[in-house]
């Protein structure tokens, strides 16, 4: 039958309905429902489109240099934010308030690089649930070197790729895990480039020109409504170190004036960068030596940013920072905290790391000191403390290998970066610091982890209190924004429950003879609280629980900082002896629903009274 278009128009037509069917998603979750190979667990690729016109045969290699690569065909096409526009038109304002800018990694040859070679590669969730499925899963990590992103006693999560590498990986295990494995993101690749903002240096520029106009300033001088606009320019996106750095020296010009904040460096990383901290308190001076003035000070320790691709632990350290140093007037809870308390918020430990990941490879886990093997540097900044380093004697390899992502060194304290951890908290301790609490924020599994690390054999002698407090630390993230935090003690996400007793409920009960998904020992958690004496210090570990992983989208930054502002005002009530009573006024009565995660309250006055005696002890010290 003749065609009833011309022949120019059915040539337009077909190339308009190829060029839409070629669209990638917009939205992330999309990519997760992509069929997947029940053989192989891997999202199947669509047939490619049979060529419109005959042409030469090319050889492989013509036909290589001449296609469009898969990154920059979604260069063309942008469907993760907005279009980016070449042309020398300004940029208009597109929705919720962004910038229409390049992507950030438009122009970076070598982030485009990294997305092509992790464009085959997945991340999968093992289902767990016995030591000899624990210890096979191992031995496969072992053998493969394999990116390990979580693991909890009931599933592991690893990213491997590509495809043969995955199936040899399969081959390694019983049928059981074979059979019991789901794909959390099939195209890491394309979830690495989602989590990249727009390229947009103005956001700096603007934060270094406001930071000129203001000088020391005090913010009364200032309006209100021009510091929302600096907060919602901030936490609309992941931002690189210079923006972090610029964003802290703008909080200090604005507030240092009223002593109440300071800004300091607690030493330098291996590659010269500082590592940069914020001194929070109602005080009115500093001694100039980044310890507090008047005698002794009760100090609470925030930490992020260890794990150089865990970037929602560092936006998180600077959301709480922001939140408690603005609400200092409107807020008669965090005044009360600050009054009595200085909280030194330290976003970045890894700036080394965190650097590489903007620059060169988004899931740099480690630092980026040498190591014995040229090829494999950087050392895992939470194996590599004093205390229990190498605690429990290895069964595999994995922990001493250099190129493993949980390579400790062969010594304590080989890494910089937490060497000058260590001797900052020291030092300032001299000082008359005093640290009573200490919190080190992670991704991701939504959980809270109390000491030890290293073993779960041993337990501080607080640990029913450390508990406690978890529990209620878990209820107040809960009613913030509904997301349902776990606690378990730290070890236990490298143990697998095999009975009753070995439940996250009783996690002492934990042998030691257990395979371990990672060798345990050198954490910075079990470093703080044995070298310091802090009867509070928790390893948080923040959104999502899978869907994400490590490559959380930047719409999660304000809601998941907020979670932890509520935490973080419980904690601070509960170091003042009042059990978290006066912050939780009214609490309670939303929570009749669901009694699971409450820690064990006091039910008489004498109890406690008792309490509030020991943590006055605990801070007189």
């Amino acid at each position: 039958m003749a065609s009833r278009f011309p022949p120019r128009f059915s040539l337009l037509l077909c190339l308009l309905v190829l060029f839409v069917s070629s669209l990638p998603s917009s939205s992330a979750a999309q990519w997760n429902n992509l069929a997947l190979d029940p053989r192989t667990g891997l999202p199947i690729k669509p047939a490619e489109p049979a060529p419109l016109v005959s042409a030469q045969p090319r050889t492989e290699a013509e036909q290589a240099a001449a296609a469009p690569s898969f990154y920059r065909r979604l260069l063309n096409l942008n469907p993760f934010t907005w279009r980016s526009s070449s042309s020398s038109q300004p940029s208009r304002k597109r929705g919720g308030g962004r910038r229409g800018a390049q992507h950030f990694w438009r122009d970076n040859e070598r982030v485009l690089d990294q997305l092509r070679y992790y464009e085959d590669q997945v991340v999968i969730r093992f289902n767990v649930s016995t030591k000899e499925d624990e210890a096979a899963l191992r031995g496969g990590i072992d053998r493969m070197l394999v990116d390990v992103w979580d693991f909890t006693a009931n599933y592991t999560d690893i990213r491997i790729g590509p495809e043969r590498r995955i199936r040899a990986f399969l081959n390694l295990l019983p049928e059981p895990l074979r059979s019991s494995h789901s794909v959390l993101i099939p195209n890491v690749g394309r979830a690495i480039a989602a989590t990249y903002p727009p390229a947009t240096p103005e956001i700096d520029s603007e934060l270094q020109s406001i930071l000129h106009n203001r000088g020391s300033t005090t913010p009364q001088t200032h309006s209100t409504d021009k510091r929302q606009g600096i907060h919602d320019l901030f936490f609309q996106d992941y931002q690189p170190l210079a923006v972090i750095t610029t964003w802290m020296r703008l909080l200090e010009s604005m507030f240092k004036g009223r002593g109440v904040v300071r800004m300091t460096s607690i030493g330098k990383s291996y590659e010269g960068r500082d590592i940069l901290a914020l001194r929070v308190g109602l005080r009115p001076q500093d001694d100039g030596n980044g310890g507090p003035p008047n005698g002794r000070r009760d100090t609470i320790l925030i930490t992020g940013g260890l794990h150089a691709r865990e970037w929602i632990s560092i936006s998180t350290v600077n959301y709480v920072a922001w939140s408690f140093i603005t609400s200092v007037d409107s807020d008669p809870m965090i005044q009360k905290i600050l009054e009595h308390f200085d909280i030194v918020f330290v976003p970045v430990v890894n700036p080394d790391g965190y650097e590489y990941t903007w620059d060169v490879d988004r899931l740099w886990r480690k630092s980026r000191q040498p190591t014995s093997l040229a090829s494999c540097p950087g050392y895992d900044l939470d194996h590599v403390f004093g205390y229990q380093w190498n605690g429990i004697e290895p069964q595999y390899s994995y922990y001493d290998e250099e190129c493993s992502e949980s390579y400790g060194g062969h010594a304590p304290f080989e890494a910089v970066e937490a060497c000058e951890l260590a001797d900052w908290a020291r030092n300032v301790t001299e000082l008359g610091t005093n640290f009573v609490a200490f919190v080190d924020l992670h991704s991701y599994s939504q959980q809270i982890l109390i000491p030890y690390e290293y073993s779960c054999e041993s337990s501080p002698p607080n640990a029913e209190n450390l508990q406690e407090v978890a529990y209620n630390l878990a209820k107040h993230m809960r009613l913030t924004n509904g997301e349902v935090y776990t606690v378990a003690s730290a070890c236990q996400g490298a143990a697998t429950s095999t009975s009753e007793d070995d439940a996250p409920e009783s996690p002492r009960s934990s042998g030691s003879d257990r395979a371990r998904v990672e060798n345990r020992g050198g954490s910075l958690i079990d470093y703080i609280t044995h070298e310091f004496q802090v009867p509070y210090s928790y390893q948080v570990k923040l959104r999502d629980t899978g869907s994400y992983g490590f490559l959380l989208p930047s719409e999660n930054i304000v809601s998941t900082g907020q979670e932890l502002v509520q935490a973080m005002k419980y904690f601070g009530d509960y170091l003042l002896g009042n059990n978290g009573h006066e912050f939780g006024v009214g609490a309670d009565e939303h929570d009749d629903d669901n009694t699971a995660d409450r820690g064990p309250e006091p039910e008489e006055q004498h109890v406690a009274e008792l309490r509030k005696r020991n943590v006055m002890q605990m801070r007189r010290r």
